[in-house]
């Protein structure tokens, strides 16, 4: 998606065989990140593990080489060279030495392989589409892909569609989850497709923009997540109406001002007295459906070891938590069986360290709210990074109750991979339209 000014028409004539290889072969890229290659799994938990069964394996494995031969044979060294940033090589550094550590180190040295994997596939998908247009059709592929296949696995499927009362989180039975193992996937997924469809409304794809955005907003109504459904209408506020005036630096400010107060009424709240009991008389749940037990239980672990955590994806099948004394008499869970932290910061902290969690906070965080104030004033490149700082606003507020972050493939993962590099890429390469 890089060159300076429009395609002219000829070159837009000449050009067509390949831009349309490139628009495929993002979308089967996108498609299998989105889909998977085991969708309707009837699991319990929420969570995806690329590298847990053969199919993943062959599957992913193969779609990583995929990927690396796209970029190679179709896209933009201009674009390629943007993308590349030094921080996610340091971050990068922490997952590894932090397999070291772990319980099982080959199984976390595996983990990080599908986590990089991911990476590089979600790169194809930014640089292989030769423009704006491109970008758009894979991503109505896929969007569509996966809101078909999750409607008809609700008629056809509907045990495997929805949550169920047999499962051990009963209380969700009949919420929607569609081709995905959770409600708390399907959620961010289809939050993130809604801010597809505003995208695609505005360059003037209306029909297909305006069908995708209700059809994904009606799914997140369905997973009963009162999370979701409170942060898109938040989130679209946050970004578009700053970024309709230009304000865009106000926009970047305004979404960290945004972060801090979600740091201090939730995880923030155990250590800020004052935003607990604002909490109380709000008459609102202080401890977050028990989460704030999680968290006191992981923080006082990792007061033992704050420099290099436990390893990654390791602290939950640890001996510190799975040998533990029940520690039901001063905690609302007994957290012995829980698979990660409901906080996607804290669960880099307890894995890697806190120098870990600062370097994902300035990459995560920090880099993208830059990249999107210094965005290139084209309009192809306003409208993409408006839509990839709504799916990051989302995913960093949603970050705060749920863990996700340099999980494998998890698409909700996946998807703030595609938004932190697609903010990058914005600020320093132009995008190019259709003459």
């Amino acid at each position: 998606m890089s060159s300076i000014g429009n395609l002219k028409r000829t070159d837009t004539i000449r050009d067509l065989p390949v831009r349309l290889i490139a628009s495929f072969a993002a979308a089967v890229i996108l498609c299998c990140l989105l889909v998977s290659f085991r969708p309707f799994q009837a699991v319990s938990a929420a969570g995806t593990d690329g590298g847990g069964d053969i199919v993943n394996q062959l599957g992913f494995g193969a779609l990583g080489v995929v990927s690396t031969l796209a970029m190679l044979t179709l896209s933009e060294p201009r674009t390629l060279l943007a993308l590349i940033s030094p921080m996610w090589l340091v971050m990068f550094g922490f997952l590894i030495l932090s397999t070291f550590i772990a319980v099982d180190p080959s199984s976390a040295q595996r983990a990080v392989i599908f986590t990089l994997i991911g990476i590089i596939c979600v790169l194809a998908v930014l640089s292989v589409p030769r423009d704006a247009d491109g970008f758009s059709l894979a991503f109505v592929i896929a969007a569509l892909a996966v809101l078909i296949l999750s409607y008809i696995g609700l008629v056809i499927v509907p045990d495997l569609a929805k949550h169920t009362a047999s499962e051990i989180e009963a209380e969700h039975a009949g919420l929607w989850r569609g081709i995905y193992a959770h409600k708390n996937i399907a959620g961010p997924v289809m939050a993130a497709f809604s801010f597809g469809g505003i995208y695609l409304i505005r360059r003037g794809w209306r029909i297909v923009g305006w069908t995708i955005l209700i059809l994904a907003l009606w799914f997140v109504a369905h997973t009963g997540s009162k999370t979701s459904t409170a942060l898109v209408p938040l989130v679209m506020f946050l970004v578009m109406f700053p970024g309709l005036f230009g304000l865009r630096v106000l926009a970047s400010l305004t979404i960290a001002a945004a972060l801090v107060g979600f740091f201090v009424f939730t995880i923030g709240s155990l250590f800020i007295p004052a935003s607990h009991n604002l909490l109380v008389d709000l008459g609102t749940d202080p401890t977050f459906t028990g989460r704030t037990s999680i968290w006191t239980f992981a923080l006082e672990k990792l007061s033992a070891t704050p420099w290099r955590g436990y390893g990654f994806e390791s602290f939950w099948e640890a001996p510190v938590v799975r040998e533990a004394e029940n520690p039901s008499y001063y905690l609302d869970w007994d957290v012995r069986g829980i698979v990660h932290a409901h906080n996607g910061y804290l669960d880099i902290a307890v894995g890697m360290g806190y120098p870990a969690m600062v370097s994902g906070i300035i990459i995560l965080v920090i880099f993208p709210l830059i990249d999107y104030a210094r965005c290139l004033k084209k309009r192809e490149n306003i409208y993409l990074s408006d839509f990839f700082m709504m799916v990051l606003t989302f995913s960093l507020m949603n970050a705060f109750l749920e863990s996700f972050f340099f999980r494998r493939v998890d698409p909700v993962w996946l998807l703030v991979v595609m938004a932190s590099f697609g903010l990058r890429m914005t600020a320093r390469v132009p995008v190019l339209t259709r003459s």
